[in-house]
């Protein structure tokens, strides 16, 4: 890691990516790594969407952006790879530099701007899969893609993965491609909505497959924002909401020289506001559709929070460049002594125990 970050990030991203990809080509040395560090990862069974997770962690998306080393992120312990975010198209991105180390911060601030090989390369990888973890696949739209026409570009990544992931997430809240955050307002969610849960019906009725689609949203949507895209998730009957992506904002606290860059931040930062946005959207929400957290965790203590604030599963990335593989464990294990400490056998009993004592 020490090597790593004496590299630019980027670099030092692609040289992890390339590692990691070549073990997850060999399942040779997957199963070396999954013995080594990947068994160490307690199991607490976890269950949304219809689907079953090992335990509460899992990869959030942006990481393993063309599906090339979810196999290496799976024996290394985590429960689900979110692989993506894919555009139907190849496209480069925005223009390098792009991604920038906030390492007093624990942050990071990226201006990638869906950077990708396309659908065709992506599923390609895909069909190689061998992991029994679950695969999600983050989709968005080409940048050239107009708002109006923005489900076009959704509907043609659902269609094209529907039977090689396990659930799909429609991201709308990036906000490092110009515009695309209008698409949690009001004037194009509805239908934006509509038409995917349409084709996700389409497409169930003729594979007899179904694959549940989660909605992600950003963290910085106002409250009656962000009410009425919880009602319209609801109504259009979504799988469930991650919450959340990248701020554009930028803490007083912040302390590092990069901190001033255009892009999303995301790490340590943005846990607090994540959280909140989690709290407000269970309350919201009613308890019906689940919501996966996502958003600065870096310990037992934010992943405990965000849980009890609502979430029934989490989901992590930055802490993850800064901590090493070592994460998933700690924070797995953390959880469960506190289930232990509660005595409860899941999640979902342990908030609802503790809501009932306050």
């Amino acid at each position: 890691m020490s090597l790593l970050f004496a590299l630019d990030a980027e670099k030092a991203h692609d040289i992890t990516l390339g590692v990691l990809g070549g073990v997850s080509r060999s399942n040779f040395l997957s199963q070396i790594l999954q013995s080594g560090i990947g068994n160490r990862v307690p199991d607490i069974p976890t269950r949304l969407m219809g689907l079953e997770f090992r335990h509460p962690v899992g990869l959030a998306a942006g990481l393993d952006k063309n599906a090339r080393a979810y196999e290496a992120f799976s024996a290394l312990g985590f429960s689900s790879i979110e692989t993506g975010t894919v555009t139907p198209k190849p496209q480069p991105g925005s223009e390098k530099p792009r991604i920038f180390r906030l390492v007093q911060d624990q942050a990071i601030i990226n201006r990638l701007g869906f950077n990708s090989e396309g659908l065709d390369n992506y599923k390609s990888n895909l069909q190689k899969r061998r992991t029994k973890s679950i695969i999600g696949g983050n989709v968005g739209k080409n940048a050239s893609t107009s708002l109006d026409r923005a489900h076009e570009d959704y509907v043609t990544g659902m269609r094209q993965i529907y039977k090689l992931v396990d659930y799909i997430t429609i991201n709308i809240s990036s906000p490092n491609t110009k515009a695309l955050r209008e698409l949690q307002n009001a004037e194009y969610l509805d239908d934006l909505l509509f038409k995917v849960k349409d084709t996700q019906s389409k497409l169930n009725k003729v594979s007899g497959i179904y694959t549940p689609v989660a909605l992600k949203i950003a963290p910085d949507l106002q409250p009656d924002e962000l009410e009425t895209l919880c009602e319209l998730a609801t109504s259009h009957e979504f799988d469930a909401l991650i919450a959340t992506n990248t701020t554009i904002d930028r803490p007083t606290t912040l302390a590092s020289e990069q901190k001033t860059e255009i892009g999303g931040l995301s790490g340590k930062p943005l846990n607090d506001k994540s959280t909140d946005t989690i709290r407000t959207a269970a309350f919201y929400l009613e308890g019906k559709l689940p919501i996966i957290g996502v958003g600065g965790i870096t310990n037992t203590r934010d992943a405990w929070d965000k849980l009890m604030a609502g979430a029934e599963y989490l989901q992590i990335y930055t802490s993850f460049i800064y901590q090493g593989p070592a994460i998933i464990e700690t924070i797995v294990k953390g959880l469960q002594a506190r289930l232990e400490h509660y005595q409860c056998q899941t999640i979902a009993e342990a908030r609802r125990k503790l809501t009932k004592d306050q």
